[in-house]
């Protein structure tokens, strides 16, 4: 049976506001992308989620952003590629300790928001951050936007690769998202979502806003955690998947070779 998993990014929420429904997305998905402290989550929240994920068989990753919870680390930031390595190794030194005080381990690790946009597009900035996984631990499986710089900077650094698709963004005819303040760039309906998802598990290829075909592997299907219907959409997709006979798992189980 063909393996494929399903992720989140979780641990959003921040002292005394809250960010999506972790608790509940956490029934449906099979890997947690966690904030670590710099675009979203404080100590608590990364306490909390990581040991939600352990509670209920979920694979977890740690999710570095850049230091900007005002702009929820979607606002670029130009940084020195020595601050990047430091900021992404600490982030992943934080939540690791964390899921170890919890009795769990990080297996895996994904870019959040810009600096995994940027790094799409950026060889240099995409070598740093994978110059910082690697150096923590190699054994990390590194998440990463199938077909992107990322990808294959990873690769080249020999690390273990997810390639992933987005079931509730469209992308453009070069494979990259399009940008969120475009209409049709954020994909709301859960139905849509699957047909979405199912098209491009189907054709191995990501699947453009103007129907270009671009041929890939998938390993890795993301719901964001911060969307209104994220939990609706991920429990639906799931099914479908599931329907379609593929059996969903978390990363650490995957056949990555």
């Amino acid at each position: 049976m063909k393996m494929m998993n399903l992720n989140a990014d979780l641990g959003e929420s921040f002292g005394a506001y809250t960010i999506g429904n972790d608790a509940r997305l956490l029934k449906a998905i099979k890997s947690a992308n966690v904030a670590c402290g710099f675009h979203a989550g404080d100590p608590l929240v990364m306490q909390q989620t990581v040991s939600m994920a352990i509670e209920n068989g979920v694979s977890i990753g740690a999710h570095p952003g850049f230091p900007d919870l005002q702009g929820f680390g979607r606002r670029p930031m130009q940084m020195a590629l020595n601050d990047v390595y430091a900021m992404v190794v600490y982030q992943i030194g934080a939540l690791s300790a964390v899921a170890a005080s919890q009795g769990g381990k990080v297996t895996h690790v994904k870019p959040h928001g810009a600096l995994n946009n940027m790094a799409c597009e950026d060889a240099d900035l995409s070598s740093a951050i994978c110059r910082a996984v690697k150096d923590v631990d190699r054994s990390l499986i590194f998440l990463a936007p199938a077909l992107s710089e990322l990808s294959l900077a990873a690769k080249r650094a020999g690390l273990n690769v997810a390639e992933e698709i987005f079931a509730d963004r469209a992308y453009t005819d070069k494979g990259a998202l399009v940008n969120r303040k475009i209409e049709g760039a954020v994909i709301h309906d859960a139905e849509t979502c699957l047909n979405h998802v199912m098209e491009m598990v189907e054709k191995s290829a990501l699947i453009s806003i103007d129907g270009k075909v671009l041929k890939t592997d998938i390993h890795s299907i993301c719901v964001h955690g911060d969307t209104p219907k994220a939990c609706d959409t991920a429990s639906y997709v799931l099914k479908g998947l599931e329907s379609y006979g593929l059996k969903v798992c978390p990363l650490d189980q995957m056949d990555l070779s």
